[in-house]
């Protein structure tokens, strides 16, 4: 009798919240097809210092949001997602560093109107023209976007995608990362 688990079909949804004070910080949460929460990580406070911000230039947002925390919050994970979705697209700089698809998600109508006034849509943390240029591909309920180097994804993400997940507001999660992430920052500051 063979005790091997069964690879668990899951969807990820990698963010980061910019904090005036603390500076960024990256959630990574991998749901089942129902929603359901597998794992979460979060990230420490990065902060860009004076010299990287001129050194780096409009490179920077990518390597922090990809490279920097995107990268390290997808290597501690221990599920590998059929998709790795996100909500700002500087974090598309992610898949240069993973084998894994990576798609933007296109804001739903719910969410563009937000919870809090303070959280920013994902269209509004788009370059308009950027995105714009791109193909939004349909899936389940929602629409994604994928880095123009990568748009053979899409056949990938869709012959691996769960039909149980049609149901899905891809974009849902991510006010759920922020609010983990709010919450981690009350009890590292009351600590």
């Amino acid at each position: 009798m063979n005790n091997a688990a069964k690879p668990v079909p899951c969807l990820g949804f990698l963010t980061v919240v910019e904090d005036a004070e603390q500076g960024l910080l990256g959630g990574y949460l991998l749901l089942n097809a129902a929603g359901r929460p597998l794992e979460f990580h979060c990230t420490a406070p990065v902060k860009a210092n004076r010299a990287q911000e001129i050194l780096y230039g409009p490179t920077l947002r990518p390597f922090l949001f990809g490279e920097l925390i995107g990268q390290t919050l997808l290597a501690k994970s221990k599920l590998a997602p059929l998709l790795v979705c996100t909500d700002s697209e500087p974090m598309l700089a992610v898949r240069d560093h993973t084998h894994l698809p990576v798609a933007l998600i296109v804001q739903s109508e719910h969410l563009s109107q937000g919870k809090r006034a303070t959280e920013e849509s994902s269209l509004a943390r788009t370059d308009p023209a950027s995105a714009a240029a791109l193909p939004r591909i349909a899936l389940g309920s929602s629409e994604i976007i994928l880095p123009a180097p990568y748009r053979s994804d899409e056949q990938a993400i869709r012959g691996a995608w769960p039909s149980q997940a049609d149901h899905l507001d891809l974009g849902e999660p991510f006010a759920r990362i922020r609010e983990a992430l709010e919450e981690a920052q009350k009890t590292a500051r009351a600590a």
